[in-house]
């Protein structure tokens, strides 16, 4: 009965089908027929697509990004985060020299992208290997200027010491700073170390849902309500990102910090 099992396996992770190295296979085949590719970064050459933060950031952050600490190498992007004392700027909006402890990297498309009537259906992707490390938080989103007016949908929130965990969330607001969403989180528990092997993280935007697929398996489905036929037609830029610490956390404890590095092995966008 082991086909039985397998197929009961695929209706939330997909079955491993590579016991040799341990990982579960990321379905290549998907997204499957329908689905017209209209953006993609295979990171082969350098960042052109993109546009490489320096500074620091929100959400009580310790790293500064900056452009060193963002590579392209061997068809991969590699952010990486490390223990260094660096000064930059605060955050976006407060210029102010701040020393942090820690640097890391972050890029943002400067293409934007929009589920809209002539888009109805936007497919995003990123073939990805998580950091592994207490307190990294890898994300895979997508936002727009001012927040959260344009939006934001998180694809993929991880913890470094929470290797087979992963979240996703959207945010929303009709005035800059002010989200209106409340319990917009979503939880995926695997059964696989995500920071031992690539695994494929994609969205599915339409005007009534957000769907959620881990190596081309649904994993979720946020229905319309709650502010998310509001996001049909904001403008948002594809953002990964490497941050150290922060509100993501609870009970954080910044003593324990093992910085790790994150692997992109690319990121497709489809649209229907």
């Amino acid at each position: 009965m082991k086909w039985l099992s397998c197929i009961l396996a695929t209706m939330f992770f997909a079955c491993n089908t590579k016991p040799d190295d341990g990982c579960v296979a990321d379905n290549q085949a998907f997204p499957g027929a329908g689905w017209n590719l209209m953006w993609k970064e295979e990171f082969d050459g350098g960042l052109q697509q993109w546009n490489t933060w320096n500074g620091g950031a929100f959400n009580n952050e310790l790293q500064n990004y900056k452009a060193a600490n963002v590579e392209v190498k061997g068809g991969q992007l590699i952010i990486t985060a490390k223990k260094e004392t660096s000064a930059g700027t605060t955050n976006p909006t407060d210029a102010t020299q701040k020393t942090f402890n820690y640097t890391s990297g972050r890029i943002e498309s400067k293409q934007l992208f929009s589920a809209d009537a002539q888009t109805p259906e936007l497919l995003l992707q990123a073939r990805m290997k998580l950091p592994a490390g207490y307190g990294m938080w890898p994300a895979f989103w997508t936002y727009g200027d001012p927040w959260p007016t344009q939006g934001e949908i998180d694809a993929l929130e991880a913890r470094g010491e929470e290797p087979t965990k992963y979240q996703t969330n959207y945010f929303f607001g009709t005035e800059p700073g002010n989200n209106l969403v409340r319990g917009g989180e979503g939880f995926m528990q695997t059964t696989t170390d995500l920071t031992k092997c690539f695994h494929t993280y994609s969205l599915r935007w339409t005007k009534d849902s957000l769907v959620s697929y881990f190596d081309g398996v649904l994993v979720e489905s946020k229905r319309s309500g709650g502010y998310i036929p509001e996001l049909f037609g904001t403008k948002q830029k594809i953002t990964l990102n490497l941050a150290v610490g922060g509100n993501f956390f609870n009970n954080f404890d910044s003593t324990k910090v093992q910085p790790g590095v994150l692997y992109v092995d690319w990121v497709r966008v489809y649209r229907k």
